[in-house]
């Protein structure tokens, strides 16, 4: 009697993770990370099962995966150990599949029946109590690399924008703070337009949430006006993902600066939106009108609110080294080539020029990874000012390797 056929395991497919190298000794490993919070796992892997991660797309087989790592370190995987990494990978809800579903359909629900998206990073990035956070804000505008509180040559402008770093706020706070030392010394808005970037993609270019948002500084309302009118003129679909608010940390970092430079002054509400896509992506037609079909609503629901509306741009700008896929650390030499970019492209920005900044990240291939890339495009799509200045510019060094993150602070009038 022969026995029963055996169907072979589906190819598993790897989701949408971060990754950095670290070195314990002599030894470099990968850790691998959830950047939707999804998951808090982590996990670390040599080197060689990080090889196998590109093969883990779906496609490719356990017997094709196998064979890739033969014909690569000339030797077997055994099967134990492929299928130890498997089921480590699914527990962590790092593949795609069934039990990655069941948790996202859960997180979800939760999500959308909470009354605030709580603060995800109060007492990690930040203080968590509101007298440490504010003498926190404090310093950071009076550090050496701040602004300190001389009045601003534009006290008392209508302020129509700016784009502030989102990066650790313990190293980059001094950054933020040029940015917002214009926030505080503007006229107030009634609304500020919060576009962050979402380190985990998004499926449609971009996500909207109805949530209030908690900080240890109070709550910050959404504007239920202008959030109503994007519902009615048929834009739900970005809402779909409003999820992605949950972990993401960009707009999260920006509210209690604005909480401590404009909160005690006058109510403000905020408009909260993720977006994630790169310059290429406005090369296909169907995505290219998913873009502008969300840049004629939200002009629509902003003339139509009637408000005083400032934009908050959430963005960092190159990320160069391993972590991010280069094939060595940088030098001194290659980041001073790269901030020469970084100034070059920020002039498209200062001048309002949203599609001389597409088309230069274009040129370059996005080889220095421009994550704010759609947060700073859509709002010079979005915004109508005359001139925009950068304030301030600066790197944070991100793992054991030198690999670098840029940011700057710009304000537009």
């Amino acid at each position: 009697m022969s026995e029963p056929h055996k169907h072979s395991p589906a190819p598993p497919r790897l989701r949408n993770l971060q990754f950095s190298p670290i070195k314990q000794q002599d030894e470099q490993y990968i850790v691998l990370w959830d950047p939707t919070g999804l998951s808090a796992e982590k996990l670390i892997i040599p080197l060689n099962y990080f090889y196998l991660m590109q093969f883990f797309d779906g496609e490719h087989s356990l017997e094709q995966i196998g064979a890739e790592y033969l014909k690569k370190f000339g030797e077997f995987i055994l099967p134990d150990r492929m299928e130890k990494l498997i089921r480590d990978l699914d527990e962590k809800l790092f593949l795609e599949g069934e039990r990655f579903d069941t948790a996202r359909k859960a997180a979800i629900e939760a999500y959308r029946a909470a009354p605030v998206r709580p603060a995800a990073y109060a007492g990690k990035a930040y203080a968590a109590e509101p007298e440490p956070l504010k003498k926190e804000l404090e310093s950071f505008f009076t550090s050496k690399e701040g602004p300190d509180w001389k009045p601003s040559a534009n006290a008392g402008k209508n302020l129509k924008g700016i784009i502030a770093p989102h990066y650790d706020l313990r190293q980059g706070g001094p950054i933020y703070a040029w940015a917002y030392k214009e926030v505080q010394e503007a006229s107030v808005p009634d609304v500020f337009v919060m576009i962050g970037t979402c380190q985990a993609g998004l499926e449609h270019g971009y996500a909207l949430t109805d949530k209030d948002f908690e900080t240890p500084l109070g709550w910050v309302p959404v504007d239920r006006d202008v959030i109503d009118v994007i519902r009615k003129k048929g834009a739900s679909t970005f809402f779909d993902e409003d999820i992605s608010h949950k972990n993401e940390h960009s707009l999260e970092f920006q509210l209690p600066f604005l909480q401590h430079t404009v909160g005690a002054k006058k109510p403000f509400t905020i408009v909260p939106i993720l977006t994630a896509f790169a310059p290429d992506d406005l090369a296909h037609p169907e995505f290219l009108e998913n873009v502008e079909r969300f840049l004629r609503i939200m002009k629509d629901a902003l003339t139509e609110s009637g408000k005083l509306v400032c934009f908050v741009a959430s963005a960092e700008l190159a990320h160069i080294g391993l972590r991010y896929g280069d094939n060595k650390p940088p030098t001194d030499f290659s980041f001073h080539k790269c901030m020469q970019w970084d100034m070059e492209m920020l002039k498209h920005v200062e001048q309002l020029d949203a599609d001389g900044f597409a088309t230069f990240i274009r040129k370059e291939g996005n080889a220095r990874r421009i994550s704010g890339f759609a947060a700073i495009y859509t709002m010079l799509k979005l915004m109508k000012a005359e001139k925009g200045e950068v304030l301030r510019y600066d790197r944070g060094v991100t793992d054991q390797f030198n690999s670098t993150v840029t940011y700057a602070s710009v304000v537009f009038y």
